[in-house]
């Protein structure tokens, strides 16, 4: 068995072992759903690349060479295990409006930002069903800011909707607004946190579409 087979068996045993699946892990890299499947029953591509393998390595904690990596002679392998298992989260390349709505609805990965494991499951949140998304606008503010980071938790859907701010679509237009359950079952408000932006209030929720809620913000300096 070569050295390529041996990283491929291991993933796969890895995924087996973790109750993982191919389309997860796919995505976890910024790939498409079919990806890590071809790389395993097909051998295509031969090898993982490097970038893609650094990720999965600490995403399951062991060392790359167990994916691949090639080793030089005499070369201690890293002690992946003593450190903390670092969670590679998509940033899309979409935009959820804070203002008056955005029509892009590309969802291609645009990068990824890494998260400590043990964080995001303090977070309450599956590291295979979060993303990072860009603010744009500023109707949310000051609670969020044109340019802001969001983690959305896809999971956190409609079917356990509250109370709380959530990236949604109205009307085709996906935006980031507050949700304000109303006094009729099953009905809610959208809700801008500037007063100066409009509200939607008593919605019929077939008009919505719950994209996840909002679980972490991040932002930077000036």
């Amino acid at each position: 068995m070569d050295e390529a087979q041996d990283a491929r068996t291991a993933l796969d045993r890895l995924i087996v072992e973790r109750g993982e699946n191919y389309a997860d892990l796919s995505r976890l890299i910024g790939r498409n759903p079919a990806y890590i499947q071809q790389f395993i029953k097909r051998g295509t591509p031969r090898k993982l690349d490097e970038a893609d393998r650094r990720i999965l390595a600490r995403y399951f904690g062991v060392a790359e060479t167990m994916l691949g990596s090639p080793v030089q002679a005499g070369a201690p392998i890293p002690r992946v295990r003593g450190l903390p298992a670092v969670v590679a989260v998509p940033r899309l390349s979409l935009g959820a409006s804070a203002g008056a709505g955005s029509l892009d609805e590309d969802e291609r990965t645009a990068g990824v930002m890494a998260f400590d494991a043990q964080w995001l499951r303090h977070l309450g949140v599956r590291p295979q069903r979060v993303s990072i998304i860009r603010v744009d606008g500023e109707s949310m503010a000051p609670t969020l800011n044109d340019g802001d980071d969001i983690m959305v938790d896809h999971e956190d859907d409609a079917d356990r909707l509250r109370d709380g701010v959530y990236v949604l679509r109205l009307d085709g237009v996906l935006m980031v607004k507050r949700v304000a359950m109303g006094p009729l079952r099953g009905r809610f408000s959208v809700l801008s946190d500037n007063p100066h932006y409009p509200d939607w209030t008593d919605i019929d929720p077939a008009m919505v579409a719950i994209v996840g809620r909002v679980v972490w913000t991040g932002r930077r300096l000036v």
